[in-house]
């Protein structure tokens, strides 16, 4: 859906799009809204049918250096990462005196903090609505698709992990289709300090995904995604 200004790459039948900041890509959604999602190694291999329509009717952009090396090597230089756990801090930071917000997301408790700090940053922000990510049953979930659309929020942030968060915020843009959406993952985590980001230097060499296989073990086998990207990549096939 971006204009054609805009260059993809398709990486695995995925498009990506060349933003070359954050503050681009916001101007963009801000004209045109549409659900953000996040775009690494991870997902480029594993994503099914269901998610890579989602992404290719909306705007996929390179949260991952797995994704960046991809455009690069495509040819498009001028990409660059955009973290998801910065980016909506960044978009709330634009709009908070401007636009209203929905929180959905976190274990029971989280998004109450995620929320309380937001207010003491940005005493002005509208809050339509905020809820846990635990959906007991297709009732609940129906209800919150149901107040997103009644509350008509301008952005709505859902950080459930993927492909779960993708595919809610597809059925909330049916119902209200006006709004900006984001998957953020663990971002609720990482805001209120439950989880830490990898250190600076780590972010600065494109290692953060390396620091999480370091600092929680339990992932280790989710590294071969990364190491099937890099082949794919640099043998051709993506």
């Amino acid at each position: 859906m971006p204009e054609p200004s805009l260059t993809s790459v398709a990486l695995k039948g995925i498009n990506v799009f060349n933003f070359t900041s954050p503050e681009a890509l916001i101007d963009y959604v801000d004209a045109h809204p549409a659900i953000l999602v996040a775009v690494n190694a991870e997902k480029v291999v594993n994503a099914g049918p269901q998610l890579v329509e989602i992404i290719n009717d909306n705007i996929g952009y390179c949260d991952g250096a797995g994704a960046v090396k991809g455009l690069h090597l495509k040819g498009h230089a001028e990409a660059v990462r955009i973290p998801g756990c910065e980016l909506w801090l960044k978009i709330i930071d634009r709009f908070h005196d401007s636009k209203s917000f929905y929180f959905v997301g976190g274990k029971p408790g989280v998004v109450d903090q995620v929320v309380e700090k937001l207010r003491d940053m940005y005493p002005d922000i509208s809050v339509k609505g905020y809820r846990d990510g635990f959906i007991a049953d297709d009732a609940e979930r129906t209800a919150l698709i149901d107040d997103v659309a009644a509350t008509a929020p301008d952005v709505v942030f859902v950080a459930m992990g993927s492909p779960r968060q993708e595919i809610l915020m597809a059925d909330m843009k049916r119902r209200h289709p006006a709004a900006i959406y984001q998957g953020l993952g663990g971002s609720f985590d990482v805001f209120t300090g439950r989880q830490q980001r990898a250190p600076r230097w780590w972010r600065n060499h494109n290692l953060e995904f390396l620091y999480r296989f370091y600092a929680t073990p339990m992932r280790l086998p989710r590294l071969k995604s990364y190491l099937l990207y890099a082949f794919k990549l640099y043998t051709g096939q993506l």
